[in-house]
């Protein structure tokens, strides 16, 4: 398990355009003051919370987890967000990030259907006590950001829990658009559990060129004169979206059987698994291009239930760990461009 989080670095643009001073939040925390001028900022649980806690001290409005959580542009969701956003439905989003999470940081995302309730509650695997109202109410209205962008549905849950009481009822219930209870066991979000079900307009969408622009725009350029693999390796790199596709759905989306792919793969001297693990390499390298997604972003990414296993792959493929590569990658890149310049 990570020890750390990863801090997005729209949290910072968003309390600038929100008019919340950045260095008094983060004096306020006890943070230091270049926190936000690093690629990837990392802090512990500790140091999250007291972040938090400190965006609400500052800010002095009751409301301001609920509008730094509330997006509404692609562009300015996570890459992990996008990733969950370009699954089949609703449900399969959720579980893409619970599985994000679970890699990536020491939090949990617990989803869970009961009749006709989809519950939905966020657990701090190493929090020394209760995690700052105000990061709740950001973790609960970013889930809404998502779910209603992703479906192109106005989504209301059925209700929202807290354990903490708070002073802006009647905000919340307007925000949340449904009842909220004070005093419960644990926070949660509730949904009609066939929102779980709800397709995603989004399924599919233009994850690559957000992620890897430089190599979206290389298979356009090769897509006039591509071969059977090729044609077969950018499906595969279009569904490498936080999981691993089956050849199943690779059939599927070339309108032909297993069967038929597996033997036009056969036919051309490959197999589906050695085309999966090309897609893969690619992808890695142009992630690993990228200094500001993290080793177990790129390997959630790239479908890999756990960091080590794709660790394991990447030696196999370069010689050499993907830190190790990222860090030689790097230099090399910046040497280059000084030598341009």
């Amino acid at each position: 398990m990570n020890k750390h989080f990863r801090v997005h670095g729209r949290l910072r643009t968003k309390l600038e355009e929100l008019g919340i001073s950045v260095p008094a939040v983060l004096r306020r925390a006890d943070l230091p003051q270049g926190l936000f001028d690093a690629t990837r900022v990392l802090v512990t649980t500790e140091e999250l919370f007291a972040l938090w806690q400190a965006v609400g001290d500052v800010s002095e409005d009751p409301t301001i987890g609920l509008q730094i959580g509330t997006e509404t542009k692609t562009e300015h969701f996570h890459p992990m967000a996008l990733a969950a956003l370009s699954t089949a439905n609703l449900g399969s989003a959720m579980q893409q990030i619970s599985r994000y999470k679970l890699l990536s940081c020491p939090e949990e995302m617990l989803h869970e259907i009961d009749g006709d309730e989809w519950s939905l509650q966020f657990r701090w695997l190493l929090a020394g006590g209760a995690e700052p109202p105000v990061l709740t109410e950001y973790c609960f209205a970013s889930l809404l950001s998502l779910a209603r962008h992703g479906t192109g549905k106005h989504i209301t849950p059925l209700r929202v829990e807290f354990v903490q009481p708070r002073s802006h009822l009647n905000a919340l219930k307007a925000h949340f658009g449904c009842p909220v209870a004070f005093g419960a066991s644990h926070n949660a979000i509730v949904f009609h559990a066939e929102d779980a079900r709800r397709p995603l307009v989004t399924r599919n969408s233009e994850l690559l060129a957000m992620l890897a622009p430089q190599f979206d725009e290389e298979l356009k350029q090769q897509r006039h004169e591509q071969s059977f693999v090729e044609r077969v390796r950018e499906a595969i790199q279009m569904r490498l979206t936080g999981r691993r596709p089956a050849i199943e759905d690779i059939a599927d989306a070339l309108h032909m059987s297993a069967r038929t792919l597996q033997r036009r793969l056969q036919d051309e001297g490959s197999s589906f698994q050695r085309v999966l693990g090309e897609a893969r390499r690619q992808l890695a390298r142009c992630y690993l291009g990228n200094p500001r997604l993290e080793l177990n972003e790129a390997a959630y990414l790239l479908g890999y239930e756990d960091a080590n296993s794709f660790v394991r792959a990447f030696r196999a493929w370069e010689g050499t760990p993907p830190a190790h590569w990222r860090e030689t990658h790097v230099l090399r890149k910046s040497r280059t461009e000084a030598l341009a310049m």
